[in-house]
């Protein structure tokens, strides 16, 4: 029986080898096989010091007084007992529950539009589409002050109302949350089996017909995806009700006036956990229809290539480009705010809003800090998130206790999808900031920054690496162990090339969003690490709109340029590493 036969990486001890003959064979691990078993083990202790310990000190500190004495279900008593937090739970939910409905089918029109039609221009509606990722979640309620504030130049347009409140939210979250869906509508309206349309013509079917019985039922689980996301990210969402939101209260909010304004931190804890379940919920929900789905195309599907129709592709460009101008508009809105030199008062332009020293204490130094972050956690982050899912997919699973290393891996890779960045940079504060933490001299440094950033932007990245390793086949180990090769040789030179482009994926993932984050580390900068987004919300709560508006600008450049770096890059690594996927 050969090593290859075994397994991949496994020998069996045989008569030449000491065993008796007729003895059960007993597989024992290669050394590949002992190092990837160590490195899950590596990676279950960092996920526990960084994600599970810190998450079960504030659950404890919810059931403790300010003293540390167990109080059983009193914080809780008061919590439901408070009128004003209770009532932020319901603002929370329905105006993520309003965002969703207005969201939800302008982001399928848009994809359908991207997918299902031949108009022109689809490129550059895709990059315009990208714009409210990029950009710090605070730009779109910046402008949304510029254009319907209490001094802007659209407020006639609301009839007497205020933008300040649920409906400047709704406004700015829609902004914020459409790409995210659009993303994911475009992906389930992308594959499509076109028997089924001509089985559906050759019946008779009208096209509204058509649409809402091969169309509709082949993207549900796409649409279901598209609500749980955008119902996720407008409930954790920090920035946009900070700036935008008035005395209109909402959880995350409300977390953060108890940890900063009350320094309530066992409150903050209750809300903490509060604002945690409706984002495990969604979370439930999503997995649930991940787990319903099934395959929309077979081995005999024939793809779906759209014809020219003026009168389903006229319109759906008109609309594309109304929705277009609206993503353009705010951000140039934004833009223009940040070269006014006194809204609105004083509409000259200049660069002087650019001199972050004169606004903010650390100036140009929080631009600074906020490129280092976001270049160590994605350098960091990328190295460590791609080889614990090699070892993860790629692991020994023989035993019983493989078996659960890697599930109990595979859900703590998982669960930071879960968990809202305010109750992440909480729980952080509560366990890295306790006396008895051998661990709390990095709170307040850049290590706790970084390392905040990578665990909360960590499942994202995870699930891309996993989705990427899981398209090679395992014979690439196979043989390798056979032929005596190193596992890293074969890592090096096989996996990694191969996974460059996923790989350089999770690298830009990581940066924007540690980039732009404000949540996540709104508790956690010291005197010399103020990231720029919390510089944001500094020089706007001190009423320096232009300045603030002009870090946000900043912000959007960085993650703009390393984006377009990227695009062109991936087309250099694909000229290298990918021809052999081209026929």
């Amino acid at each position: 029986m050969s090593d290859a036969v075994l397994g991949e990486g496994m020998r069996a001890p045989g008569p030449g080898r000491g065993a008796p003959v007729g003895a059960p064979v007993r597989l024992t691990p290669s050394i590949d096989q002992r190092i990837m078993q160590a490195g899950l083990w590596l990676a279950l202790a960092f996920l526990a010091v960084a994600l599970a310990l810190p998450m079960i000190v504030l659950l404890l500190r919810a059931f403790e007084n300010a003293q540390g004495d167990f109080v059983g279900l009193s914080n809780f008593v008061t919590y439901v007992t408070t009128p004003s937090l209770v009532r932020s739970v319901w603002n929370s939910v329905w105006t993520a529950g309003v965002t969703t409905l207005i969201v939800l089918p302008l982001a399928f029109a848009y994809a359908y539009a991207l997918t299902r039609s031949c108009m022109p221009f689809k490129g550059l509606f895709r990059a315009v589409m990208l714009l409210p990722i990029l950009a710090p979640s605070l730009l779109p309620a910046l402008a949304l002050i510029y254009l319907f504030g209490n001094q802007g130049m659209l407020r006639g347009l609301l009839f007497g109302e205020n933008i300040y409140g649920p409906w400047g939210i709704i406004a700015a979250q829609s902004f914020y949350t459409f790409p995210s869906a659009a993303i994911i509508l475009s992906v389930a309206l992308a594959t499509a089996d076109a028997r089924l349309y001509e089985a559906a013509e050759a019946l008779k079917a009208g096209r509204a017909r058509i649409f809402a019985t091969v169309t509709l039922p082949g993207a549900r689980f796409g649409i279901v995806s598209a609500a749980v996301v955008v119902f996720t990210l407008v409930i954790t969402d920090f920035g946009i009700p900070k700036v935008i939101g008035g005395q209109f209260q909402v959880l995350a909010t409300d977390v953060y006036k108890q940890v900063v304004g009350l320094q309530d931190f066992n409150m903050g804890a209750v809300v903490g956990l509060v604002l945690l379940l409706p984002a495990l919920g969604a979370f439930a929900a999503q997995r649930w229809a991940e787990g319903k789905r099934g395959f929309t195309l077979t081995g005999r599907a024939v793809p779906y290539v759209p014809r020219p129709r003026t009168a389903r592709d006229l319109p759906l460009l008109l609309l594309c480009l109304l929705i277009a101008t609206v993503l353009v508009g705010i951000v140039a809105t934004a833009v223009w705010g940040s070269l006014i030199r006194f809204w609105p008062y004083n509409l000259t332009l200049t660069l002087d809003n650019y001199e972050f020293s004169r606004f903010d204490s650390s100036g140009w130094g929080a631009f600074a800090t906020s490129l280092r972050l976001a270049t160590l956690a994605a350098c960091i982050g990328t190295a460590l998130i791609f080889v614990v899912a090699y070892v993860l997919e790629r692991g020994p699973r023989l035993t019983r206790m493989d078996r659960l290393l890697r599930g109990t891996v595979g859900l703590l890779a998982t669960a930071p999808l879960a968990i809202p960045g305010l109750v992440l940079g909480l729980a952080f504060i509560l366990f890295f900031n306790h006396p008895a933490n051998p661990l709390g001299f990095i709170y307040g440094t850049l290590t706790i920054l970084v390392l905040n950033s990578l665990v909360h932007f960590y499942t994202v990245g995870h699930l891309t690496a996993a989705t990427a390793i899981r398209q090679l086949d395992p014979e690439f180990e196979a043989v390798s162990s056979s032929l005596r090769v190193p596992l890293f040789s074969t890592f090096g030179r096989v996996t990694v090339p191969i996974c460059l482009p996923a790989i350089m994926e999770i690298w830009v993932y990581v940066f924007v969003n540690a980039m732009t984050t404000v949540s996540a580390v709104i508790f956690l900068y010291g005197p010399d690490t103020k990231p720029a987004s919390v510089a944001v919300v500094h020089m706007d709560e001190a009423g320096q709109s232009s300045a603030a508006a002009a870090m946000a600008c900043m912000l959007l450049a960085a993650t703009i340029t390393v984006k377009a770096a990227q695009l062109l890059l991936a087309r250099l690594v694909d000229r290298k590493t990918q021809g052999w996927r081209r026929r």
